[in-house]
């Protein structure tokens, strides 16, 4: 497997569920992480700076036409869609997608198009189908899916929605996925 970026999707549950996750990855995590979370506009100007107090990489909101670095945590602002064009993330209010804006199956589509076989997809906590389609997309480019164990969740529908469409490689409690990631050869190799 040879990866060049990690996609979270997250809602109901995501704050808890991304600070264990991220938080246990280390400051020297090679991939770009690039993080979808279902919040308010209100809860726009909290995620960054808590979840900066709980994860060693660095953590910012996403720019139009941002540079797509590794080693960095790259958090979607709300109410806006994020995409992956190429080496740099694309910001979009185009219509809401399930209800959603912003849309895990955008984040999650537009990487599969722009790293193929190179994509992680990462489906956690959440109370809609948003990211089933966009896992879908992911694996049918050769990307590679985990989603967490509904049983690990607050949010039980969206994870159960990617198992029930058979669009996952690997369901995972919410512990167990960052020592997943940190133990992926292409992680092991660039961190020697």
């Amino acid at each position: 497997m040879s990866l060049e970026l990690v996609v979270i999707g997250t809602s109901l549950g995501g704050f808890h569920a991304l600070k264990t996750v991220l938080g246990a990855l280390g400051r020297d995590f090679p991939l770009p992480i690039v993080v979808v979370q279902h919040r308010s506009f209100e809860e726009s100007e909290l995620l960054v700076p808590l979840l900066s107090d709980f994860v060693q990489l660095p953590v910012c909101e996403a720019d139009d036409k941002q540079e797509i670095k590794p080693g960095q945590i790259f958090v979607c602002p709300p109410n806006y869609h994020i995409l992956i064009d190429g080496s740099l993330l694309a910001l979009s209010t185009e219509a809401p997608v399930l209800y959603a804006r912003p849309s895990i199956d955008i984040l999650f589509e537009s990487a599969a198009e722009c790293f193929g076989a190179g994509v992680l997809g990462v489906l956690l906590t959440g109370m809609s189908r948003d990211g089933t389609a966009g896992l879908k997309r992911i694996r049918e480019c050769g990307g590679f899916t985990v989603v967490q164990d509904p049983l690990t969740a607050q949010g039980y529908i969206m994870p159960e929605a990617a198992i029930e469409n058979a669009v996952v490689d690997k369901v995972l409690a919410l512990e167990k996925i960052a020592p997943f990631l940190l133990d992926l050869p292409v992680v092991q190799r660039m961190k020697a």
